[in-house]
Order: structure tokens, then C-alpha cells, then sequence
């Protein structure tokens, strides 16, 4: 931690970031993740550990492109552990343990997988095959199952923001960018204070996944160009069979991407942050007091007895959250 300290001396960032759960925020910072949750009885609880990332510990993890492979499977990892935990605490009736238990999560986690590679990259290349005679023509091809997969993706959002349960979630989601942007101003860290930023962050998951929608554009388009250079044509599910492997490619290029468009004022990247923070109109939502409160007390307690020490700065967050 001393470490981190002298680093943060010398350059004003800090990875800050976090995701919303069931009823609370998780906020992930230098060396630890909590997780504040507000239980049915209305008392808060918190689950804090502590996490050293392999990006830290790993020269190849921690270059361009694999630094932002890594981080997406370690922030799945760590959303899908969290989410449970605030599952247990919100719907206790409805948890369970034991090999039961862990056999409809591994069902759960694969139909949705399944679901998200249907909905995501079988089916947008199948109507653009179906609708469009443009199979050869890799980039047009990639294109306009591009546009499909954004409508797609643009759509879903909408349509699950509706879904009760999910309004409240993205309710959290607001109340967790309102306390980064509350933490990285250096201003004192209160409701009245985190309600006064947007809920909108460049930085969020949402941007990151346009940004990742963007970028298998132009790398699936590219590999399609390669194939069919060297065997003349190419069919649906040779598309697929290239494609899926490709996906934590696309990732970190997207990843990276992110975190250029974070730190650049300049009009190409203003473009490209602008769909971004557009769509986290669906997926944040203006939350209460109690719910800043629920965020604030999961940064608190992710810094620990260190949280007297990064307070009051100003920062440039480096997470995605």
C-alpha cells in the first residue's frame, strides 16, 4: 500500500470503478473490493476482500491488449461473486446451498452464454446472409451485421430497463458513477455532494461495450478479408468457428480503446465517447439518497484504514465501472 501511495504522489490516477448488485454497489479500489448491500430489515452490510489483479503480477498481463483481456475476465469473475452475495442478503427465502445449488448456476451462467452468442453473433450475421447478397465483401458484410448487433444490443437494454427489478438496478448503477464522481473531484465525499454529479461516466461498462461492438466490427472484417483471399469464399459458419475465438481479442482492443477516449478531449474521441454515454440513459437511472448512501459506504469500506490517505484529491480513474 505504501507503494501505491508514492505512485499516486507522483501521478494523480487511481483505479476506482465498481458495478451495481442486487441492492447495492460493489467498488473496487487498489488492492480490495467491497460490497454494501442494504438488507431487507433496511441495515446495511458490507463484504470487503482484498485482490491483487494478475495485471500487476504478470509482465505479459500487463501490456497493451492483454492487460484489458485479463481485467474483463477478473471483473466478470468478481461481478458474477458479488452479485450472488447481494442475491443471498436481498432474497434469502429464495437462496440456497450445495450441489443443487451450484448445478443450476453452472445451467444458469451457460444458457446465458448460449443467449448472448445467438442473439449477439449468430443471428446478425445470419440476417445480414439471409437479407444482403454481400457475403464476400468482408467489410460491407461486417458492417451491417455490426448495425444489427448494436440494435440488438440498444434494444435488449431498453427492453430489460423495464423489467422492474432491472430499473432498480440501474438506479444503483447511477448512484455508483455519482460517488466515483464525487470521489475522483476531491470534494467531501456526501449524499448532497454525489447527487449533485450526473449518472452518466465515460468509463462505465456500457461505453466499453460499444466501444467493443465498434471494434469486432473492423477486426472481424479484417479476418474475414484474410479468408477469403485464401480460400475465395466463406460461409456463416466458417464466420463463427473464426469469430467467437476472437471475441477477448476484440475485448482488449475495446478495453484500450476506453481508456483513451477517457483521458482525450479531442473531437474523433468526443464522437466515439458520445454513443457511450447515450445509452447510460438506459442503463443508469437517477438514484435516492439511501442508495448513494449504500455507495458511499462500500468505497469507504473497499480503502479500509486507507481511505483517509486518497480523500480529498482530485483523480483521473482508470476503471471501468
Amino acid at each position: 500500500m505504501k507503494r501505491l501511495l508514492l505512485i499516486l504522489s507522483m501521478k494523480p490516477n487511481i483505479l476506482v470503478g465498481g458495478q451495481a448488485v442486487i441492492e447495492g454497489v460493489m467498488m473496487r479500489v487498489p488492492g480490495a473490493y467491497s460490497t454494501a448491500v442494504r438488507c431487507p430489515n433496511g441495515d446495511i452490510r458490507i463484504k470487503r476482500k482484498e485482490f491483487s489483479s494478475i495485471t500487476e503480477r504478470s509482465i505479459l498481463w500487463s501490456k497493451p491488449i492483454f492487460r484489458g483481456i485479463a481485467s474483463l475476465y477478473e471483473a466478470m469473475k468478481m461481478g458474477m461473486s458479488t452479485l450472488q452475495w447481494s442475491a443471498d442478503i436481498s432474497y434469502p427465502e429464495e437462496s440456497s446451498e450445495g450441489i443443487l445449488s451450484k448445478i443450476m448456476d453452472f445451467i444458469t451462467t451457460i444458457f446465458s452464454i448460449i443467449l448472448a452468442i445467438s442473439l449477439f453473433m449468430v443471428l446478425p450475421m445470419w440476417l445480414t446472409t439471409k437479407l444482403l447478397s454481400i457475403e464476400k465483401e468482408a467489410l460491407w458484410f461486417n458492417l451491417s451485421s455490426g448495425i444489427f448487433r448494436i440494435i440488438f444490443f440498444v434494444v435488449y437494454l431498453f427492453l430489460i430497463s423495464k423489467i422492474k427489478d432491472i430499473a432498480r438496478l440501474f438506479q444503483y448503477h447511477g448512484a455508483e458513477h455519482k460517488v466515483v464522481y464525487n470521489f475522483e473531484s476531491g470534494n467531501d465525499l456526501s449524499i448532497a455532494e454525489a447527487q449533485s454529479f450526473p449518472t452518466q461516466h465515460p468509463r462505465c461498462g456500457t461505453s466499453f461495450m460499444f466501444i467493443v461492438l465498434l471494434s469486432a466490427i473492423f477486426v472481424f472484417a479484417i479476418v474475414d478479408t484474410i479468408i477469403i483471399y485464401y480460400f475465395g469464399t466463406i460461409s456463416l459458419s466458417t464466420r463463427l468457428l473464426f469469430h467467437l475465438p476472437l471475441i477477448p481479442l476484440v475485448s482488449g482492443i475495446g478495453y484500450e480503446l476506453i481508456k483513451i477516449t477517457s483521458k482525450n478531449d479531442l473531437l474523433i474521441f468526443r464522437i466515439l465517447k458520445a454513443p457511450g454515454i447515450l445509452l447510460q440513459n438506459i442503463t443508469t437511472k437517477q438514484p435516492d439518497d439511501k442508495m448513494i448512501e449504500v455507495s458511499i459506504a462500500a468505497l469507504k469500506d473497499a480503502f479500509g484504514d486507507e481511505y483517509d490517505n486518497f480523500v480529498g484529491k482530485k483523480y483521473t480513474a482508470e476503471a471501468i465501472g
